[in-house]
């Protein structure tokens, strides 16, 4: 098969019967002089796929000839940590699908079509299944370019487009063989693999340096949160209301809510307080307990320990039905729309007035309410940063602080800590998909600075924050 360029500037295509066919349009680009269009199949002398042997996995060995499969084959070359086995005599019974040093292996289905893999030069011998296509070039010398072409944009669109049929999909060998090649000269192949190679291993440098400084700037962050949880962010100031002062404040606060009927009195409301031999204690009604084996660091003076149960009213979660959504309506938000400590607006769903009057009814969040991550991103939190009416689904858990006395930023920003979040772990619950149960976020230990500095904290936190991402963002 042979592409002419006649006068008329046009490619066509002579067939092996003598007829002449005009394939302009087929050709997506111009390529240099000297270079020549070519389908795929006029470079190879096989490609052809595999098949699963008579009784599936279950003829499978633990030695003998590898059964290369879909999941083994990855552009940067074959991973056969997991390689399954074939008898011999399996073996010769799909001669056809033996694979050889030097091939070049396609996967052709499923989520991992268009990967491509060059078999090394020293390889023994295996065999592949029907998700895998074996490309044996002509010229083997071509194929480290080849490979490059394929695993280009320009080949993975091609075969992302054209693969047929439902379920896993496939591309055919016959689809495949039809793909046209651009092939330049023998020793421009060398150079083009030699500056892609040189170019992939630039990039893969400065991948593993970016990866480096992500990793730096977020062992700082935790850093910062952990000095800023232990009251060792910004100084002291003796002159400033001890925590104890503001968190009686709260209790008095809630006691008139209660009385006003606007809240419901905790049963397991706490005081934790240290008592004359230095040890920590909790009133819990009439019983108190020490707790000096949850205390997890000292605090300065002037600072407090807290459950979040006293600090926040209230502390619930959403919906436990799964809701009918709507085209437009009400934002609903769940777990997946809490990110990186911020509440993802964008991609949301809604649902419509009769169900958020009824679920609003119940919970309904506000501004500076935090919603915190109950399963999935479990632990992370954000902050309510826009007055809309909105619902939420159980995998959120809403929390308000009482009144002023503590601050919403500050709490989040304590809540993110190293600290808080191993509490969070280790109280996870299920099979599967573990939860955070909200008895366990009630009683979570916070430690409560005076107002004046946790406005402080959380203020030097942002500052800190952001030259950090500024750093992470334009490292060159």
């Amino acid at each position: 098969m042979i592409k002419y360029l006649f006068s008329d500037n046009l490619h066509y295509e002579k067939f092996q019967d003598g007829t002449v066919k005009c394939i302009e349009d087929e050709i997506p680009f111009e390529i240099p002089e000297g270079w020549a269009w070519c389908r795929l199949y006029s470079l190879s002398v096989k490609i052809g796929a595999g098949s699963t042997p008579t009784g599936g996995a279950a003829v499978y060995t633990t030695s003998g000839i590898k059964f290369i499969r879909s999941q083994n084959v990855y552009n940067d070359g074959l991973i056969l940590n997991d390689v399954a086995y074939i008898s011999e005599e399996i073996n010769q019974k799909k001669s056809g699908s033996i694979v050889k040093p030097k091939d070049i292996l396609l996967n052709i289905t499923g989520g991992s079509i268009g990967r491509c893999a060059l078999v090394p030069d020293e390889f023994d011998i295996a065999n592949v299944n029907q998700h895998v296509m074996i490309i044996r070039l002509t010229n083997i010398e071509f194929r480290k370019y080849i490979h490059s072409v394929i695993t280009s944009s320009y080949i993975q669109k091609q075969i992302f487009s054209r693969q047929v049929g439902s379920g896993r999909g496939g591309l055919s060998a016959e689809t495949l063989s039809t793909f046209l090649i651009p092939l330049p000269p023998r020793n421009e192949q060398i150079l083009i693999t030699d500056k892609l190679n040189d170019c992939i291993s630039q990039i893969l440098t400065i991948a593993n340096e970016q990866c480096k400084i992500n990793d730096l700037v977020s062992k700082a962050k935790a850093k910062i949160l952990d000095l800023a949880i232990r009251g060792k962010l910004v100084p002291q100031n003796p002159a400033d209301e001890p925590a104890s002062v503001l968190l009686e404040r709260i209790r008095a606060e809630k006691e008139e809510l209660i009385k006003q009927c606007k809240i419901k009195r905790d049963k397991k409301e706490s005081i934790i307080f240290k008592g004359e031999d230095n040890s920590y204690y909790e009133r819990v009604g009439d019983i108190i307990s020490n707790i000096d084996d949850e205390i997890p660091f000292k605090l300065p003076q002037n600072w407090e320990w807290s459950r979040l149960q006293t600090i926040c009213y209230p502390i619930t979660d959403g919906t436990h039905k799964t809701p009918t959504y709507s085209d437009s309506g009400y934002i609903f938000l769940s777990a997946k729309n809490i990110t990186a400590g911020k509440i993802d607006w964008n991609d949301v769903m809604y649902i419509p007035k009769s169900l958020h009057d009824e679920l609003y009814s119940r919970v309904s969040p506000k501004m500076n309410d935090i919603l915190l991550a109950k399963n999935g991103t479990t632990g992370v939190a954000a902050i309510v940063d826009r007055e809309c009416e909105f619902d939420i689904y159980v995998t959120l858990a809403l929390l308000r602080v009482v009144n002023h006395d503590i601050s919403s930023q500050y709490l989040l920003k304590i809540i993110a800590s190293t600290t808080i979040q191993d509490y969070f772990k280790s109280s996870l619950k299920g099979i599967g998909v573990p939860n955070l149960h909200l008895e366990h976020i009630r009683t979570t230990l916070i430690p409560i600075a005076p107002i004046n500095e946790q406005k402080k904290i959380a203020e030097k936190i942002s500052q800190y924050y952001s030259l950090l991402d500024y750093i992470d963002q334009n490292v060159e």
